[in-house]
């Protein structure tokens, strides 16, 4: 029996593209048996699961400029840049502004694993749907957790960091767990080369208290280029199907901009449509 498997990598604010191709797919009724998220792209899924549309865009769009979500404050008062607790918990718990509906995600039958880091290993973790509960939703929290402009979250006594760092278009994990089909929503645009991390003397000083997540950040491009290669491997073998941004708007990981992450959103809404024929084809 085959399993058709679902990747949304990572990206920050540049996963508003995933948010269209997400809408896309649930105006059309599409879902998969297994699903796997990084960084932002693990709370994209979970709205997906969960049934609720244009939620991710409104994270997007309409809640950027809420004071704890983003920026220098945050960054004092908590010691993160994005306001992790904020989002994933006062946000998005079921007595905040914009809830994740925790009973949907959790009858959705989907498989759905969210990629964190092991601060100490600098080794990937890979949390199940079934770790989270009603208003914890630290598993999102520790996958979005970019090293120095966050601190590592807590989860059973261990400290975890971004997925990103360490696994970032999790291949070879959904064909371990059995897929035999991939469809990957990338952030970014085809023929993207991750050059080696900038600004090594910041984040190894904020991180110097986990050597081996340091290692891992002066890795992450190799890491990275790999799981690429693979990913279009896969794909010359029919195996996989990749959305990635055609035509982005020049944005960055932090770009705060409504305008320009609506247009990502349209742009990923546009991108499903174009390739939508070969897509059904593709899922068959």
């Amino acid at each position: 029996m085959s399993k058709t498997g679902l990747i949304v990598e990572g990206g920050g604010m540049k996963c508003a593209y995933s948010a269209g191709i997400l809408d896309a797919f649930l105006d059309k009724n599409i879902t998969f048996d297994y699903a796997i998220g990084v960084s932002a792209g693990s709370a994209n899924v979970a709205s997906f699961l969960a049934g609720q549309r244009e939620r991710n865009l409104r994270y997007y769009t309409d809640w950027i400029k809420d004071p704890g979500y983003f920026g220098i404050k945050s960054f004092i008062k908590t010691g993160n840049l994005f306001g992790l607790q904020h989002i994933y918990g006062d946000m998005t718990n079921s007595t905040g502004v914009d809830p994740i509906d925790f009973h949907a995600l959790s009858a959705n039958p989907t498989e759905y694993w969210i990629v964190a880091t092991d601060a100490a290993t600098g080794t990937p973790v890979y949390f199940p749907k079934s770790k989270m509960k009603q208003d914890d939703y630290r598993c999102i929290m520790a996958s979005c957790a970019l090293p120095a402009a966050c601190k590592p979250i807590e989860i059973d006594g261990k400290l975890y960091y971004d997925g990103g760092v360490t696994d970032a278009i999790p291949v070879q994990r959904a064909l371990d767990d059995g897929c035999d089909k991939i469809v990957a929503i990338l952030s970014k645009p085809r023929g993207f080369i991750k050059k080696p991390e900038g600004m090594r003397f910041l984040y190894s000083r904020m991180c110097r208290k986990f050597p081996n997540t340091v290692k891992a950040l002066d890795n992450r491009h190799i890491m990275y280029g790999k799981c690429q290669q693979q990913l279009y491997d896969l794909e010359k073998e029919g195996k996989a199907f990749i959305f990635a941004p055609s035509n982005p708007p020049k944005m960055s990981t932090y770009t705060m901009d409504r305008e320009v992450e609506q247009q990502l959103y349209d742009l990923g809404m546009k991108d499903f449509h174009d390739a939508e024929d070969r897509f059904k084809k593709f899922l068959i």
